[in-house]
């Protein structure tokens, strides 16, 4: 009998116990990944590249902060009167009583009396106000000035050879501030305008323009003002300021790129601090009114943004010496109570911030600080009681 040999296989006599195997084994098998890391070169690339995109992008937002011009303190359309200035003055201040009469709370309106009478107790300007029938803390409504400061002034003159133009808007009675002119003044006539002089020291010229407008100016062959016909034209520059603060009830702004040489002499012992001086090219003052407080803002324009962190960094410094200097009693003890509270306000609340070519000091005068009481909030009402059943 031949033999005959038949191999079988362990899957054909149990395919289903070896499926069961199979799936059990596979189970406890780690599954096998065949992605290839990331070297530690390359994660060293992605992420130097992702910092650079985010330093470039951080930088290029700060450049553009930084060079961008510093926003104006009071954006707004100038007065109507300013056009009636003469152009060419480098410094021009402006004030709209009328506004600051009707701030019942305000500090500088309680402090220039326009929020109560007037100063009955000076007689010679009772006197004044019998005589003209012109009081400012009633009838003054608006007034603009234009400055040329030619020198420095002394004691004795004030005004030096400094001209000053002034138009001044509001109720004049004009019969009696002709007649007081011509108490000890005269009148003279510029081809169809009157105009009437007051010998002093300064010299006044003025003239009425209408029943609620007049016009004064003094210095140096001031009188040529008021009768100036070919005007130049106004400055860009300085058109550009203005627009930066006229929407303020008070502010005046200057053009110091050219100063009378008298100025810039008192910097001969510190040469780097007259450089950062001649650096400014132009200044901006301005008031807001908020409730009782007056929001105080003075912009420095300067020839660089280098020159303006500069002067920054120095007011910054004069901050924290002036601190220090109020924080020794015997300095403290050469001031009054009211001048060294005073002074811990102003130099411990003002704020020194800087943008491009712009360095800004910012403050809020309160009426503590001018010493002023502070309004009272009114009282509050009594609970009320609930209803007893």
């Amino acid at each position: 009998m031949g033999c005959h040999s038949r191999v079988y296989s362990t899957t054909s006599l149990f395919p289903c116990e070896f499926e069961a195997k199979q799936t059990t084994l596979n189970r406890s098998l780690p599954e096998l990944n065949f992605r290839m890391p990331l070297s530690a070169t390359k994660r060293a690339l992605i992420a130097v590249s992702v910092l650079a995109v985010l330093a470039v992008t951080a930088t290029a937002y700060i450049y553009k902060r930084l060079h961008r011009p510093l926003v104006g303190a009071s954006i707004g359309q100038p007065p109507s009167i300013l056009t009636q200035l003469p152009p060419d003055a480098p410094a021009i201040a402006y004030v709209d009583v009328a506004a600051l009469r009707n701030l019942a709370n305000s500090p500088l309106a309680a402090v220039t009396g326009l929020a109560k009478p007037g100063p009955k107790e000076d007689r010679e300007y009772a006197d004044f106000v019998r005589d003209t029938g012109f009081d400012y803390t009633r009838d003054l409504d608006r007034a603009a000035l234009a400055l040329w400061p030619a020198a420095i002034g002394t004691p004795a003159d004030p005004l030096g050879q400094n001209r000053v133009f002034v138009i001044a808007e509001g109720r004049f009675d004009t019969q009696k501030i002709r007649a007081y002119a011509l108490r000890t003044g005269r009148m003279m006539a510029r081809g169809t305008q009157t105009i009437y002089v007051i010998p002093g020291n300064p010299t006044v010229w003025f003239t009425f323009l209408s029943p609620t407008r007049i016009v004064l100016a003094c210095g140096k062959n001031a009188d040529a003002l008021l009768v100036a016909a070919n005007l130049p034209p106004s400055d860009p520059a300085m058109q550009a300021r203005i627009d930066r603060v006229a929407a303020a009830p008070f502010f005046a702004v200057a053009r110091t790129d050219s100063l009378a040489p008298s100025f810039y002499a008192s910097f001969a012992n510190a040469p780097q601090l007259g450089v950062l001086v001649r650096s400014v090219r132009g200044v901006t003052l301005s008031g807001l009114p908020n409730g009782d407080r007056i929001q105080i803002t003075l912009d420095g324009e300067c020839d660089s943004m280098k020159n303006a962190l500069a002067i920054g960094t120095l007011l910054d410094g004069f901050r924290m010496f002036g601190l220090m200097a109020l924080s020794d009693p015997k300095a403290r003890s050469q001031m009054t109570k009211g001048q060294a509270a005073f002074l811990d306000a102003v130099i411990g609340q003002v704020k020194v911030t800087h943008q491009d070519r712009w360095v800004r000091l910012s403050l809020d005068i309160t009426p503590e600080m001018l010493g002023e009481p502070a309004p009272h909030p009114p009282a509050a009402s009594p609970a009320k009681q609930p209803a007893t059943r």
